[in-house]
């Protein structure tokens, strides 16, 4: 039985679970369908029951604990954990699709009998065998771990193909291994979001400037490719992105097989380097997003072509990915000029690729050829030691979480919460937070904005001099030439958003107005409230007469603004 299947296999019909659980509402009882890799199962909740409680009860369901799940119906999450499930529409009969977030990086501490400590970050995919080469290579001088040594666990020794997947089946899993009694191993799963990344040698990747790129000794009996996307040959590439391709290539080329991460509503795949010892970056395809035809969790495709929030589309959610690290501009300046890996608020290499490989989905079968060549986006695996669900926010510098909320201002990220900011701990102990998965940003329309960092101290804090230096360089006329530079002519929708969020985020700092502040005017209080930028465009459109243009639409909106921002000043 798999976890989904055990995680669903009864009604939760008994009344003497609605009682006295937090969130408890009263109300009518109606009976939903919740379906995870296609078993259907039915769970009877309340009509008045917040998202939030919905997802408690399936929690603490005889004890098997979930803790981390996205909700799906109709096409859309269900992201607000304190939105009633009928504001979402949801009524008696209907179907929620479920998906569960599982930890996909276990943390072992390996401890001698001398008193040596290593730590070890070991994905639950792997096998014990990988174990024994991680602890050799790193042990060295201090393990004697020979090719006959063995691992046990609770008395039963682990055979070298066992992966970890099947030895800790929940979150809470506690397991003790021993190595021929001369080392003691503890691992316990924690929830990690495996952006990881090291550079890997070997240069197998090969680039015309003026011309095409190729790719040169691939194996004739290996079927796989990778190659970048490069719409425009006169922009340039940057070595380090370079760098990523390669490593990622002669990883396909060893043999080394992308393997899909267990989280997440779409297929996303970490590759690895030419060893098989560690990630160098992130694919995500474009048809096995959250809605599309090969998405590999079982949502529905879509009907209409929207993603999972509203105002964006399915199969574009790598080229947002894409546009949210092109957009990062650094301290220096625009990317274009600068050549700077990392931007201002942190945001990964990102490139489009288009990648071959058996191991992806193809609920149709895989025939290597052309038509099963997949295109998507290509990340930067980052190191870190876990997300912000797995600390308390006072922990994050201020200048830290800014960052973020900048750059989730002015792209109008749709999708912001605390599992996709990744925190890495640098020497000195300070704290870099840097955030990931922008599928969702740079929406046709704000409905859907969502910060999590609204609710956290830093928010309240005003912005620095330096960031605000780095706010009023933006230009919005300037960042859509460049992503058209790059190959994305955007909607006029999007761009629009781009404009006014930039608008906004600009006047705001102008004001003295908190990341708060700024923020609250582009998230809704609730589901069925406008937001405050929501109304500003709908003055501005109430102004609106025949054959006026954009720029003057605009004007309204800017003048529509700086009313409401003065009244929030004031």
């Amino acid at each position: 039985m798999s976890i989904a299947e055990f995680a669903l296999s009864s009604v939760f019909e008994e009344k003497g679970q609605w009682e006295g659980q937090p969130g408890h509402c009263y109300g009518e009882p109606i009976l939903i369908y919740l379906t995870v890799d296609g078993a259907v199962t039915p769970m009877r909740v309340l009509e008045s029951d917040s998202i939030a409680s919905v997802k408690l009860r399936i929690q603490q369901w005889k004890g098997f604990v979930v803790k981390k799940q996205k909700l799906v119906f109709g096409g859309r999450e269900l992201a607000r954990s304190g939105t009633l499930i009928k504001e979402y529409g949801v009524a008696d009969g209907n179907v929620l699709h479920m998906v569960l977030r599982l930890s996909d990086l276990l943390f072992i501490v390996v401890r001698t009998v001398s008193g040596k400590e290593f730590e070890f970050h070991i994905d639950r995919h792997r096998n014990v065998g990988y174990l024994k080469q991680r602890i050799k290579k790193k042990g060295e001088g201090f393990i004697d771990l020979e090719d006959d040594q063995e691992l046990f666990c609770n008395g039963e020794k682990l055979d070298d193909q066992r992966v970890f997947h099947d030895i800790c089946k929940s979150d809470d899993d506690v397991i003790h291994l021993i190595i021929k009694k001369s080392a003691k191993i503890r691992t316990t799963p924690i929830q990690k979001d495996l952006k990881l990344s090291v550079k890997a040698p070997g240069e197998i990747v090969k680039h015309n400037r003026d011309k095409h790129v190729h790719i040169a000794n691939v194996p004739p009996d290996v079927c796989f490719w990778l190659e970048p996307i490069i719409l425009n040959p006169k922009i340039n590439f940057f070595p380090f992105l370079w760098d990523m391709i390669n490593s990622t290539f002669e990883g396909l080329k060893r043999g080394n097989d992308p393997i899909r991460s267990s989280e997440g509503t779409g297929g996303t795949y970490f590759m690895q380097d030419s060893t098989g010892q560690e990630y160098v970056s992130v694919f995500k395809p474009m048809d096995e997003e959250p809605m599309a035809v090969n998405n590999p969790r079982g949502l529905p495709s879509s009907t209409n072509g929207e993603g999972l929030k509203i105002g964006t589309k399915v199969g574009e959610g790598a080229l947002r990915e894409v546009a949210a690290y092109l957009l990062d501009h650094p301290k220096s300046g625009p990317r274009l000029l600068s050549g700077e890996e990392v931007g201002f608020s942190g945001v990964p290499p990102t490139v489009m690729v288009q990648c071959l490989h058996k191991k992806f989905n193809h609920p149709n079968g895989f025939s290597c050829s052309s038509k099963d060549v997949k295109i998507g986006s290509l990340q930067k695996f980052t190191s870190n030691d876990g997300n912000c669900e797995d600390f308390g926010p006072w922990a994050f510098p201020v200048e830290e979480v800014h960052k973020i909320t900048v750059l989730d201002i002015r792209l109008a990220n749709a999708d912001r919460h605390g599992g996709n900011i990744l925190i890495r701990k640098e020497a000195g102990g300070k704290i870099k937070l840097i955030p990931i998965d922008h599928g969702y940003c740079l929406p046709d329309k704000f409905e859907d904005c969502t910060f999590d960092w609204l609710y956290w101290p830093q928010a309240r804090q005003p912005y620095s001099p330096e960031t605000i230096e780095y706010i009023n360089s933006l230009d919005a006329e300037k960042d859509l030439e460049l992503l058209k530079c790059y190959g994305w002519d955007m909607p006029l929708q999007c761009a629009r958003t781009l404009r006014i969020s930039t608008m906004l985020l600009k006047k705001g700092v102008e004001r003295g107005l908190t990341p708060y502040e700024i923020g609250s005017i582009m998230c809704r209080e609730n589901l069925n409230k406008e937001s405050v930028i929501e109304q500003i465009i709908g003055e501005a459109q109430d102004s609106l007469h025949p054959g006026m243009e954009e720029q003057e639409f605009l004007e309204a909106i800017s003048q529509s603004m700086d009313s409401h921002l003065e009244k929030l000043a004031k």
